[in-house]
């Protein structure tokens, strides 16, 4: 059974920067394609940032040249790099991947 860990939320001043980790254990053989998404309050979950098997990333709009996102097959583990934050950033940000989801991690941006 695949399981997949966010870690890296927490509260930073905006233009700020964190890393959030997703990492999956379980069989699986490695990271492949999967997707972040956050959630704010009272809002729908909203796609951030996806990866292709192949490699495709692909950004909303809102957080081109902010955020990047990376895999380590090799670790399991992806990645989300988040710069120059914004207090719209603050929401839970969850991995996803073949239609598993991790538990979430906060990210609180302050004005």
């Amino acid at each position: 059974q695949v399981q997949l860990v966010e870690s890296g939320g927490g509260l930073v001043e905006a233009g700020g920067s964190l890393r959030l980790s997703c990492k999956a254990s379980g069989s699986i053989s490695g990271i492949n394609a999967m997707a972040w998404y956050r959630q704010a309050p009272g809002q729908r979950r909203e796609l951030v940032a996806a990866i292709t098997v192949g490699g495709r990333i692909d950004y909303v709009d809102s957080v081109k040249g902010r955020f990047t996102l990376s895999r380590d097959n090799a670790k399991k583990t992806a990645y989300l790099e988040m710069t120059s934050l914004k207090p719209e950033d603050t929401a839970v940000y969850y991995c996803m991947r073949s239609g598993i989801w991790g538990q979430g991690t906060q990210v609180t941006v302050s004005s």
